[in-house]
């Protein structure tokens, strides 16, 4: 592992950053003090510093002594989730209800020891922007920022971006061309009946019934409509209907996501749920009404940039320490909106299996999205080393 001895010697300080973050989660859009310990991190180091981009977006921008050239731009996500914290240590939430559980409060601090490292060398041609963003936790904040003119201000040639990943063996990385994560989308399908007494249902339209047999015919759209290669998920996670065990209600309700690693296959599932829900009801006596919400593409490597980065990953940690056909997740991420405006990669370094975490943690497993999580500090030093020859390497 080829790791440079000033990124070793800062990433003590880097550390007390990422648990200062930590202490202080925030959520989507409410970032105020993260973005300013951002700004003024980075103004500090000479970088120019742009605020207020998708409210609390901070933007930085370096250009390199040698000149003008390529543009590259590294981004990392610093909001937290509405989640209690179980961790007793130090650095532990002292917001209630809201915690660092998806290692956010890492992915900014890498960034900011590659923004200090990058700023004391500058010995490259081209500019490195460095993307902090909001709302990665269901605020598509990498939408809002390409709304608010990101690539129009800083017109990336290409962009890149890193998550931790717990289970993944600590230090090492996961990459692959194609669809690394799947879309995330939402449907609520809403039943209408005719309601009345149980214990005379023929003269109802017993909404729940239809529900039923709409919940179970839309698993055959994944075995039997799309491709058996095309990857694909529906979860009803949700079926709401009645209020008295001897009344037919009114109305039903089922609700759930869709997962899916391409576009087409998203368009053949909503088409399908539509004309299932509504045929199926129908044949029930009742009606129904499918709202399908897209919130997230899926995050689809771009191959000349992923062979690219898994080269810097190589060079870095060692080959055998990088996995390039690491297997996709049905997962979700924002930064698939930037890959769909710019060429780039995502890749995922490991966080290990939890042994790292500090006395006091919550005894639960150290999974994303766990009140018993934390980011491993181990990994920081590689991730900043990571960023940096990762922009050197493509400012050449």
């Amino acid at each position: 592992m080829r790791i440079l001895p000033e990124i070793l010697d800062s990433a003590q300080a880097i550390t007390e950053i990422r648990r200062n973050i930590h202490a202080h989660p925030e959520l989507r859009f409410e970032e105020q003090r993260t973005s300013e310990l951002v700004a003024e991190a980075l103004s500090s180091w000479g970088i120019s510093v742009y605020k207020g981009m998708a409210k609390t977006g901070v933007v930085g921008r370096l250009d390199g002594d040698l000149g003008p050239g390529k543009m590259i731009g590294l981004r990392a996500d610093m909001d937290a989730l509405p989640l209690q914290e179980k961790n007793m240590f130090a650095h532990a939430s002292t917001n209630p209800g809201k915690m660092h559980a998806c290692g956010h409060d890492g992915h900014t601090a890498m960034l900011l020891g590659a923004a200090q490292y990058l700023s004391n060398h500058r010995d490259f041609r081209g500019t490195v922007i460095f993307i902090f963003q909001p709302a990665e936790e269901g605020g598509a904040g990498a939408n809002e920022m390409i709304k608010d003119g990101l690539f129009d201000e800083f017109p990336c040639d290409a962009v890149f971006g890193m998550h931790n990943w717990p289970g993944f063996e600590e230090g090492h990385f996961g990459v692959v061309s194609g669809p690394m994560m799947a879309s995330s989308n939402e449907f609520s399908i809403e039943i209408q009946g005719k309601g009345g007494h149980a214990a005379l249902p023929h003269n109802s339209a017993d909404p729940i019934m239809a529900g039923i047999h709409i919940g179970q015919a839309l698993q055959a759209i994944i075995t039997r409509n799309k491709r058996p290669v095309d990857a694909a998920v529906i979860s009803i996670t949700q079926f709401h209907a009645g209020e008295a065990t001897n009344v037919i209600p009114d109305t039903a309700v089922l609700g759930g996501t869709v997962r899916t690693f391409t576009l087409e296959v998203l368009d053949l599932i909503e088409r399908r749920m539509h004309e299932i829900a509504n045929q199926i009801a129908g044949a029930f006596d009742c009606s129904s009404s499918v709202r399908f919400i897209r919130n997230y593409p899926p995050l689809i490597n771009h191959e000349k940039e992923t062979q690219f980065a898994s080269a810097v990953m190589k060079e870095l940690v060692g080959e055998e320490r990088v996995n390039t056909r690491v297997d996709p997740t049905m997962g979700a991420e924002d930064f698939a909106f930037m890959l769909q405006k710019k060429p780039g990669c995502y890749v995922f370094l490991g966080n290990g299996e939890g042994d790292h975490r500090a006395a006091g943690h919550g005894m639960g497993p150290c999974h994303l999205h766990n009140p018993s999580y934390d980011f491993n500090d181990k990994i920081i030093p590689i991730g900043i080393n990571y960023w940096v020859r990762l922009a050197q390497t493509f400012l050449k």
